[in-house]
Formats: structure tokens, sequence, C-alpha cells
């Protein structure tokens, strides 16, 4: 096997590649809901959230549980070829039985008959997700081939978008474009897998050891889908599809934020499980303080500036749709949610095997989440789902924390939460003043007030030598010198 790929070029090639998540829906968001208005985007919200559930059966458990099986393997090429094959098969039997169900529901439903066209072309993910096997690369830890793959396929989506897109009536190929740039990429994974497992049957299966942790992590995967993706079905048919394009708006510019935030945990998961498996608990500990540390570092900025930043950041992705201001703002808070809880679920539990207590936040998560979406989406619309869902992710880390109380108490104690808050207290301060008396262009304000913040953010994390921002400038700079 090669030699372990470093933690910090792993986390920068996969921030990177959620940067060009950001990028990406920057550019074809902006273009296409000017383009195809709020009640197109509302479709393709629609229709993508439908989607989910069906990948969500097809896919079991196995993006993320695949990731650990195959961590745990990966020295081993023969080992290693069997669990994928033996993971493979049982993804491509569901995968051929959910798309059957499928296609009986796209002709039996009404609400997916009225858009036969963009509801079979959303479900070409289901096979995309298959033929991927996303979760080994991401066991061996290939990020710079996994981005620079979805960076190509991702400009593709962009010059198709662009070709493809220029009236309401096309949020069909709007759609499409999605589509290309979240998986269509996955068709080169299949090419490449013969570099790091043999691709002709192994034999020795045992296919039923996978049975029970895929059990758990899918039903993981059922109560996340729930809570992340049930706000978008029940406006869809509680309010229509112009409502569901403006809570999509806020759900986008949070997507982004979340996926910058959760890059390390992502990064991270098989190279603890590794430790887990060696019995490294030193390194394990250690990596899961840095882990902390980055997402209040990354998170509480973020969250700051996008709530303060509202009305900006919706007028330039797109003026049609200042309604969908406040649920942004409601539910940005979410983002630093779900990255504490992306590291206490994915990054410690998970490893420790201990899934059943994540399965467990997340079914009370989706609980709270059906529940509040009942009785708050008639009344408030979008803004209603955005607090649900707030409420939801609240409820996650509440279980997970009582989860992990004796566990997290030494690891906290290295997270330096005083000089982070104080920072971002100051930068708020300053660019509240530049906000005041900037420029009346909103793309001017939105990038002066952005280089103002986390200018001022980072300088003082800087002056306060914040251990882990100092300890990464004074290594770059020695690189530096060093060439």
């Amino acid at each position: 096997m090669e030699k372990q790929a470093s933690i910090k070029r792993n986390f920068i090639m996969n921030a990177i590649l959620n940067a060009s998540a950001f990028i990406f829906p920057l550019i074809t968001f902006t273009y296409a809901s000017r383009v195809v208005l709020p009640v197109g985007t509302g479709k393709v919200a629609f229709a993508t959230s439908a989607l989910n559930y069906f990948s969500m059966v097809a896919m079991l458990g196995i993006p993320t549980y695949g990731i650990r099986a195959c961590a745990q393997v990966r020295d081993d090429k023969e080992k290693l070829s069997r669990t994928t094959q033996e993971i493979f098969t049982i993804n491509l039997v569901m995968s051929v039985l959910v798309y059957a169900v499928f296609l009986v529901t796209l002709f039996t439903v009404p609400k997916f008959r009225e858009n036969t066209a963009l509801m079979f072309v959303m479900s070409s993910t289901i096979v995309f997700n298959l033929i991927g096997m996303e979760w080994l690369y991401k066991a061996l830890e290939q990020y710079t081939y996994i981005t620079i793959r979805s960076l190509i396929f991702k400009a593709l989506a962009v010059v198709l978008l662009f070709l493809l897109v220029h009236n309401p009536d096309d949020y069909v190929f709007y759609g499409l474009t999605t589509v290309v740039a979240a998986s269509a990429s996955n068709i080169m994974n299949l090419i490449n897998a013969r570099k790091y497992i043999f691709m002709k049957p192994v034999g020795g299966y045992d296919f039923r050891q996978h049975f029970k942790p895929i059990g758990v992590f899918f039903a993981m995967s059922v109560a996340t889908t729930i809570y992340t993706n049930l706000d978008t079905l029940m406006l869809g048919f509680m309010k229509g599809d112009a409502e569901t394009g403006y809570y999509n708006a806020a759900v986008k510019v949070k997507t982004i934020v979340v996926s910058l935030v959760t890059s390390i945990g992502t990064v991270l998961l098989p190279r603890v499980s590794y430790y887990i498996e060696k019995k490294m608990e030193k390194e394990f500990k250690s990596v899961t303080a840095k882990a902390f540390n980055v997402v209040v570092l990354m998170a509480l900025p973020l969250v700051i500036y996008f709530m303060f930043c509202a009305k900006e950041t919706m007028k330039f992705l797109a003026p049609e749709y200042m309604n969908a201001v406040f649920p942004m703002q409601v539910i940005m808070p979410s983002v630093f949610l779900i990255g504490l809880t992306n590291v206490m679920g994915i990054q410690i539990l998970v490893p420790q095997g201990r899934e059943n207590m994540v399965l467990v936040s997340e079914i009370v998560g989706a609980i709270v989440n059906v529940i509040l979406n009942a009785l708050w989406i008639p009344m408030l619309g979008s803004t209603g789902a955005a607090l649900g869902t707030l409420a939801a992710e609240f409820a996650v880390l509440v279980v997970q924390a009582i989860a992990l109380k004796d566990f997290l108490k030494g690891v906290i104690k290295e997270v330096r939460i005083g000089k982070i808050l104080l920072s971002c207290v100051i930068a708020f301060a300053a660019t509240f003043g530049v906000h005041r008396i900037g420029p009346s262009n909103n793309f001017l304000m939105l990038v002066l007030t952005a280089v103002v913040f986390f200018g001022v953010y980072g300088i003082l994390l800087l002056a306060l030598k914040e251990p882990m921002m100092y300890d990464t400038m004074r290594g770059l700079k020695q690189k530096v010198l060093k060439r």
C-alpha cells in the first residue's frame, strides 16, 4: 500500500473540492435562478429532494460504512478487493430493485408525473452513485484524484448550463447540469478502480458480515435524509413550487457553507478508523481535538457573516429571492451545529463502532423535524421549515454530546473558544461600521464586507497566537523560506 497521505494535504484538497462546491452553485444558481425563476428552481429542488430518498435506499448505509470497512483492510490488496466486491454487489442488487420501484412511482404519483422528464433525468444519480464507489477512494485517502476529477466535471456542467438553459422552460436542463456536477464524474471511478483492487472475482466472499453494520448505517441515512430533505418535500406538497424555490435558495447558501466546515470530518474518517483498528489512542484523541478546533475556527465566523449579510447575499444570487432572506438567517446557525455533530458522529462515534448512538441522535432529529414542520410550515412557510431544521440539528447535537460527555471533557479543553469568539466580535464590529458607510453597489458591498470581516478575524487570530492559525502560518512561512 502507498504511504499514507498527509492529513494536511488531504484537508487542503478536500477544501479545494468544497470551495468548488461553493463556486459552482454561486455560478449556476445565480444564473439559473434568473432564467428559470423560483418556480423552476423549486421544481428542481423538489425532484432532487425526492430522488434523495430513492438514492438513500439504493445506497443503504454504504457511503459511510464502506469508508470504514475498506480503511481497515487497505494495507492488503486481496482483502481490500474482496471487501470492495462484496459491498459493491450488495449495492448493485439494491440499486436495481430501487430503480424498478422508482419507475413505478414515476407514472403513478401525480406530483412525479407532472415532471416526468425532470424526474427521469435526476434518477441517473442512482446509477452514478452505484458505479462511483466513492467510499473506496475516500478509504484510500485519494483526495487529490477526487478533487481533480470533480473539478473537471463541474466545469463541464457550467458549460452545459450556459449552452442549454435560456428560458423558464429549460429547468430540466438545469436539473441535468446539477447531476453532471454532482455525480457524473463517478464514471471515472469505475475505470480507475483497477489501480487499487482486483477487477476479477477473488472468491471467498462473506456477504453476511456486512448486513448488520450496513443496516445500522442505512437507518442512520434514513433518519438524516428525513430531517434534511423532508422540509423541502413538505413545502412542495403544502406550499407549492415558488415557496419551495425560496427555501431552496436559503438552503443552498447553508449547504455551501456546511461543505466548507465539514471538510475536516470527511478527510479524517479513514484516518481515525485506521488509528482505532491499530489501537493508536493518543493519535486518535489528538486528531479529534484538532478537528473540533477547525470546526469552531471556521463555522463561527461564517455563520455570523452570512447572517449579517443575508440580504446582500440573496440580492447577489438573485433579486427575485428576497423572500429567502429571513429563512436563510434562521437556518444559518445550523452550520455550526452540523460541524460539531459531524465530528462527534462521523469522527468519534462511528470509528469506535458506536454508530447506534449516531442512529439514536438522528432518529430524535428526524422526529423533531417532522413534528415541527407539520406545525410550522402551514403557518410560516419557508421560515417554518428553517426553524424545524434548526431545532432538529440542535436535538442531534444534544443527544451526541450526552453520549460523549466523558470523552469531550478532555478534548474540548484544547479548543481556544475565547480567542476565536473575541476575534469574531471585533471583526463583526468592524464590518458593521463598513456596512453603514460602504458602497451602494451590492456586489462591491459583499466583497468589501467579506474582506474586512475575514481579514480582521484572521489578523486577530494571529495576533492572539491562536494555536491552529499560528502553527499553520508558521508552517507555510518555513516552507516558503526553504524554497
